[in-house]
């Protein structure tokens, strides 16, 4: 059986560059150093080092236990963390993603700051990524709350996500172009304008909310000569080479050259959503708790 003590001993091995380097720092001979290696390949039925008397090379299984048995003990480290933390009274680390549509508004802002006020005990650590991406880094515990715009096209079992409120879709220009002097514009009327995003074909978010709806409009979004998807995009526009359809929160974090337009009268909404395990610890179960129940559309 694979011990923890031999994914220990690989990995440093690997970040030291030799086998007497790693023995020094992990105060063991370096025959048995290599005697734990030998038993790993042989559990494993494969190599992982290629040796000779100077140096080695990783083997392509090599390579990939490297990466993956780094991440399982950084998980592991950050595991007896969290449980420490909880052990010592409800406190530890919640780790949180939000995509870049979905702004920090002061509605979601000060209802984080509600939930750290009811738990004294927690630290947020706040990051950035893409709606999709973040699905995936909470389905491997890299992740604990996700702050994504809905759809997500990939279906994760062991993940659940509530809606927590819903905004109106609007049409970001540059100041001078002839859509700012609008009050309103219609989605079908823009068929023939440049969308600086569009979407991706395995990810979800706006832009796929977006081209669906062009698409009900009977056009798909005609792509600009530059794209973002990320909030680099109303940068773009304020340079004139092209437009998007962005929730309203955007306007909070828009350069002055962004023009906003009213679309289809406010009619067409996104939403946005909170991802967490469906098993979550206790620790962040309670957090998302407080959390939703002063973000969800009911309350």
């Amino acid at each position: 059986m694979i011990s923890l003590k031999q994914f220990k001993y690989f990995i440093e091995i690997v970040e030291a560059g030799s086998y007497s380097r790693a023995a020094e720092k992990l105060f063991i001979a370096q025959s048995a150093l290599s005697r734990q290696i030998k038993e790993l390949e042989d559990e494993l039925q494969t190599p992982l080092l290629t040796r000779d008397a100077r140096q080695f090379e990783l083997t392509p299984a090599g390579r990939l236990f490297f990466e993956r048995g780094k991440r399982i003990l950084e998980d592991i480290d950050d595991t007896l963390v969290q449980a420490r933390h909880v052990g010592q009274g409800a406190q530890g680390v919640i780790r949180l993603q939000h995509s870049s549509s979905v702004i920090l508004t002061p509605r979601i802002s000060n209802a984080l700051a509600h939930a750290l006020a009811q738990h004294p005990g927690v630290t947020l650590d706040v990051s950035m990524l893409p709606s999709e991406n973040q699905t995936m880094e909470i389905e491997e515990g890299r992740v604990d709350i996700g702050l994504l715009r809905l759809p997500t096209l990939r279906r994760h079992p062991h993940i659940q996500v509530r809606e927590i409120g819903s905004e109106p879709l609007m049409v970001a220009v540059a100041r001078d172009s002839p859509l700012a002097a609008l009050d309103n514009v219609e989605l079908a009327d823009l068929s023939a304008q440049a969308f600086i995003s569009i979407p991706h074909k395995d990810r979800g978010g706006l832009s796929y909310l977006v081209a669906n709806l062009c698409l009900e409009q009977g056009f798909f979004p005609k792509p600009a000569r530059a794209l973002s998807r990320k909030s680099s995009q109303l940068n773009l526009i304020e340079a004139g080479l092209g437009i998007a359809i962005v929730p309203e929160c955007m306007r909070l974090t828009a350069p002055a050259g962004v023009h906003f337009v009213r679309l289809s009268h406010g009619r067409l909404l996104s939403s946005v959503g909170l991802a967490t395990r469906r098993e979550a610890d206790p620790l962040v179960a309670a957090f998302t708790d407080t959390l939703v129940a002063r973000l969800a559309p009911s309350s």
